[in-house]
């Protein structure tokens, strides 16, 4: 294995995500979100069959022994997607970055409600701490009865990215329940077809035919969705996971920087504070659960 390859992976394929919102919140909800959403999955479905098919033989990697698990992946991931980018419409990009680190906290709770996981007491105590970081980051925008319009957007976009957060971990869950029985490139492939879908059947509520600019935005936002997620599969296999989940904390770094040089915006230093808590508790999390690995070893 080659471990710094690894992070380098891991780290491209989160600043690939993070350009893929900047397309999304540099449309500026002027195209529906469905529409995004269908454009995200087509377009991702090129990079991912060209893999693929790279990989070796296509039928192969894309055949299916529990249809039903794609199905809720599908749906509660294209939920995921949906509120988030919902959320880029009223809120910056990395305020939405850093609100979506609720995922794994909600991830192990769930994890140990619905696929019976032990969670360790550091876990448990990561997950406290992570949540006090994102109470710190709602203490400055949930203001939904603020007589400020300008507050009130803030606690739509805040509660969109809560419930983006929500139906991630409930993706996530799935992914690992998956991961046992379907093979990496079937779990990334039904989900982009499901999307796909589901974001077309979104065109009876009406589509908004894009501009150059726009199509551009939403050309960008399906090739480096793709692009995420095959760096994300290939980190992984010079890497442990527990040795690059740290790294998914870069994409607020990632995103304050294109919010600045593209967006012109930053984030705020209550936003910085919790999303360090969060951040700081998902790497203890990690460090701690790798020391038992090693000492049970010994």
């Amino acid at each position: 294995m080659n471990a710094r390859l690894g992070v380098v992976l891991k780290i491209m394929a989160a600043l690939c995500s993070t350009l893929m919102l900047a397309c999304v919140k540099g449309l500026n909800g002027t195209i529906p979100t469905g529409e995004v959403i269908f454009f995200r999955s087509f377009v991702a479905l090129f990079p991912l069959l060209i893999w693929l098919k790279i990989q070796g033989n296509v039928l192969e990697n894309l055949k299916t022994r529990n249809l039903f698990g794609h199905l809720i992946r599908g749906f509660s991931g294209t939920g995921g997607m949906y509120f988030n980018y919902l959320a880029l419409v009223y809120i910056s990009l990395a305020d939405a970055t850093a609100l979506s680190y609720a995922a794994p906290l909600f991830t192990v709770i769930m994890a140990a409600v619905l696929l019976k996981e032990r969670v360790r007491a550091s876990r448990w105590l990561a997950v406290m701490v992570g949540l006090s970081g994102i109470l710190i980051m709602l203490s400055s925008k949930l203001t939904l009865f603020s007589a400020s319009a300008a507050h009130a957007s803030a606690g739509i976009g805040v509660l969109c990215a809560l419930v983006a957060a929500v139906c991630t971990a409930t993706s996530n869950v799935q992914i690992r329940f998956l991961n046992g029985i379907e093979k990496p490139g079937a779990i990334v492939f039904y989900f982009s077809l499901m999307t796909t879908v589901i974001g077309l059947a979104t065109i009876v509520f009406g589509w908004t035919i894009p501009s150059g600019t726009q199509l551009l935005l939403l050309v960008g936002c399906g090739l480096f969705g793709g692009l995420a997620q095959i760096l994300v599969t290939l980190s992984l296999r010079y890497a442990d996971a527990s040795l690059l989940a740290p790294f998914d904390y870069t994409t607020l770094v990632w995103s304050m920087v294109v919010g600045y040089l593209f967006l012109n915006s930053l984030p705020g230093p209550t936003t910085l504070f919790g999303a360090s808590i969060v951040a700081l508790a998902g790497i203890f999390a990690v460090w701690r659960e790798q020391r038992q690995r090693k000492l049970a070893l010994v």
